[in-house]
């Protein structure tokens, strides 16, 4: 009986060549690192999700009427849109919420317009008596803050405020800084008591 030996032609020639081999591992693995080195890189890459909010406000009226008198509507005209990922909604007492989220080969502006035409489409089936039209807005990720910087300590508002403004200063003096804004503190006002009966005595006006 004869035997029949079956080789794989690359193997045997890896297993004759080491040497070859180990300068071809070496040539890839020094091209993969060069080019790992020069891939840009971001810490906080800019997200382009084209989502888009629809808020409607109907006072007056319970959840399950915002359903079904403004929510579905709505949604019956969005899920005609090419695109169109997923849509949630909620309806609660007043106000109803739409998110449309797209693929993400649809641009944020062409998905914007198609939500107005779709609102526009359903106006016919929403109440007349809407206080004011459906907000369709676009959620942009790249307004939102990357980074918070808290600012505390033991000492009055006023001096908390003095340095947090400095801060301010300094982070918007980066050229990679848009924004920065300052929150969390209070306003300050003044209250003038007026004695009305003195003010006559002496013929004085508000003024």
């Amino acid at each position: 009986m004869k035997e029949i030996i079956k080789e794989f032609k690359l193997s045997s020639w890896a297993v004759n060549n080491k040497i070859s081999v180990y300068v071809m591992m070496a040539i890839i693995l020094i091209i993969g690192l060069r080019s790992y080195n020069s891939m840009p890189k971001e810490s906080f890459p800019e997200v382009k999700q084209p989502i888009v909010y629809i808020n409607t406000a109907y006072p007056g009226n319970s959840p399950i009427d915002m359903e079904n008198l403004v929510t579905r509507p709505m949604e019956k005209e969005i899920n005609t849109i090419t695109g169109l990922k997923k849509l949630n909604s909620t309806s609660i007492q007043d106000f109803s919420v739409i998110i449309a989220e797209f693929e993400l080969s649809v641009k944020g502006e062409k998905a914007l317009q198609e939500v107005k035409d779709a609102i526009d489409r359903a106006k016919m089936d929403l109440p007349n008596d809407l206080p004011a039209d459906p907000s369709v807005m676009e959620m942009d990720f790249s307004e939102f803050p990357v980074m918070n910087v808290n600012v505390s300590g033991d000492y009055p508002q006023e001096k908390l405020k003095e340095y947090a403004e400095y801060v301010e200063d300094k982070m918007e003096a980066l050229s990679e800084v848009s924004s920065v804004d300052i929150s969390g503190l209070t306003e300050e006002e003044v209250e003038i008591a007026i004695d009305r009966v003195k003010m006559e005595a002496l013929e004085l006006s508000l003024e």
